[in-house]
């Protein structure tokens, strides 16, 4: 952990909802003045995507799972170097995974090169001078025999949703979106669950706070739900690891976000429609505490 260089992660499985929490924070980023690199976990896969398919194919005909949520399939050391590195000096190495062909034509034109979707741009230095690192994506606290990205994260964050809500968004997300058949879509998840539950799920007990969208409505049935459930057919149950970190003010938060109140001494609960409000109330005293001992330690 630093305190002239902190390093802040979201992290959180496909479709968990990330985007939700990097947007609160890139706004009170914004508002605070805060100079950050944002790092794309999708950054630090191993593959391509054309040879992650090859890769998928090979592994289905040899009866083995292999996935994007595996050790084998991401660059766990090049990430956990690029935490320690920032850490101690405020620099590394980072690259972007091209989605479509418009973050091609950007980069492409960014760096002068030919770019094409599905691949990774080449790897650069980050900006010179900024004041910290934030993390989106799969694996920002995984740990392994060799791997121990915890120990260089100073602020960490889990999106997650109740597993059966999880299955219900990436079904329909990736059968309207992405053009897969429901049962593609099933297969998937099932070739996942072994790393899935090796190297996923454990992170969220490492988390700070942990952001967890739960339905209230049926969705014991997740194959078979034709919607998925609105932000008000829902609650968010916010779990912070210490009760006090940053000695956060559970009266003020209460007060501050109509419907919500506490289940444990350490958990608040809030209405789903207001999640993005309650990530900004949560961690903008949080940030803005980062970025005074940041200050001090300059000084």
């Amino acid at each position: 952990m630093s305190k002239k260089h902190p390093v802040v992660v979201v992290t959180g499985s496909s479709g968990a909802g990330t985007s939700t929490v990097k947007k609160a924070l890139e706004s009170i980023f914004h508002r605070q003045n805060i100079r950050s690199v944002i790092i794309e976990g999708d950054s630090f896969h191993r593959y391509d995507r054309a040879h992650m398919q090859l890769k998928v194919e090979e592994a289905s005909r040899a009866g083995i799972n292999f996935s994007h949520f595996g050790e084998e399939a991401n660059q766990f050391g090049k990430l956990e170097e690029l935490f320690r590195s920032y850490g101690e000096t405020g620099t590394g190495r980072k690259r972007f995974y091209l989605h479509d062909g418009e973050e091609a034509r950007l980069h492409g034109e960014r760096l002068g090169i030919d770019c094409a979707a599905g691949e990774f741009t080449p790897w650069e230095d980050i900006e010179p001078d900024t004041d910290l690192l934030f993390y989106e994506g799969l694996h920002g606290l995984v740990k392994t025999a060799d791997i121990d990205m915890t120990r260089y994260v100073d602020l960490k964050v889990g999106v997650v949703p109740v597993v059966n809500l999880e299955w219900i968004q990436k079904i329909h997300r990736d059968s309207k979106e992405r053009g897969y058949s429901k049962d593609e879509v099933v297969d998937n998840i099932l070739r996942r669950m072994p790393d899935y539950v090796k190297y996923i799920t454990p992170q969220f007990s490492e988390t700070d706070i942990n952001f967890q969208r739960v339905a209230t409505v049926d969705t014991s049935n997740p194959f078979i739900a034709r919607d998925i459930p609105t932000p008000d057919e829902s609650f968010v149950v916010i779990r912070f690891r210490k009760p006090d970190i940053r000695n956060t003010d559970f009266t003020n938060l209460l007060s501050m976000i109509s419907g919500s109140f506490m289940s444990r001494r350490n958990t608040i609960v809030v209405p789903g429609g207001k999640m993005g409000m309650a990530m900004e109330i949560v961690l903008m005293p949080i940030i803005a505490d980062l970025m005074e001992r940041r200050d001090r330690a300059c000084s």
